[in-house]
């Protein structure tokens, strides 16, 4: 599937891009050109990082991707600048942002935390494995690692990162970008997957998850 860049989706919304876990220079060099090919300075609105930024440079970056840039604190982020979390509003979606080790990225606690908060949509990291969960109406969004980046066991990772198109009638779409080996291609690709968010209250039960 041809993978739609920030250009060309500006007809779906306002254009939020959520992505983390860079771990740069620690544990990866820097984010696949691939992904930076399709990020287009100017096209898209607000960043929404779930932290672990790890280097000035890379926070350069993001802030010439947008002018409305919301950075959280992951744990090997040393800038104490960061806050722990944020919540943003955008269009009618109320978001809310946290890197993830302070739950450790426990279902039920992510789901307190989201109450707690009081958000429509919680964006967490830590786990560097993307998904788009819906529980009760409300949702759980992790854009994983735009790098790839291992984990502390050294388990290594997709690339991925999330851009969402949020529309002024409480509805949003989520493109989620992975950077897989194409066995026919012989090399790496781009694939992008899309899912519709609905600002609705659901039925009450446990996640589900879908991509």
């Amino acid at each position: 599937e041809r993978s739609p860049s920030a250009l060309t989706m500006k007809n779906y919304g306002e254009l939020v891009l959520v992505l983390g876990d860079f771990c740069i220079p620690n544990r990866k060099a820097n984010i696949p050109e691939e992904f930076k090919n399709l990020l287009v300075p100017g096209k898209i609105k607000h960043v929404l990082c779930t932290g672990n930024v790890c280097s000035k440079s890379m926070e350069e970056y993001l802030r010439k991707l947008a002018s409305n840039v919301h950075i959280v604190k992951g744990d090997m982020d040393i800038d104490s600048k960061y806050p722990e979390e944020k919540v943003v509003t955008i269009q009618g979606f109320k978001i809310g942002i946290c890197h993830g080790h302070q739950t450790a990225s426990h279902l039920e606690s992510l789901l307190g935390l989201q109450r707690k908060l009081d958000v429509d949509i919680l964006i967490t990291g830590n786990t560097h494995q993307n998904g788009v969960y819906v529980n009760d109406g409300k949702y759980l969004i992790n854009p994983g690692s735009v790098t790839g980046a291992p984990t502390y066991d050294g388990k290594s990772h997709i690339p991925s990162f999330i851009l969402m198109a949020i529309q002024p009638n409480d509805e949003a779409v989520t493109f989620v970008y992975e950077l897989k080996y194409d066995q026919e291609l012989g090399q790496h690709s781009v694939k992008v997957s899309k899912r519709d968010i609905k600002k609705t209250t659901g039925k009450t039960g446990a996640p589900e998850k879908e991509i």
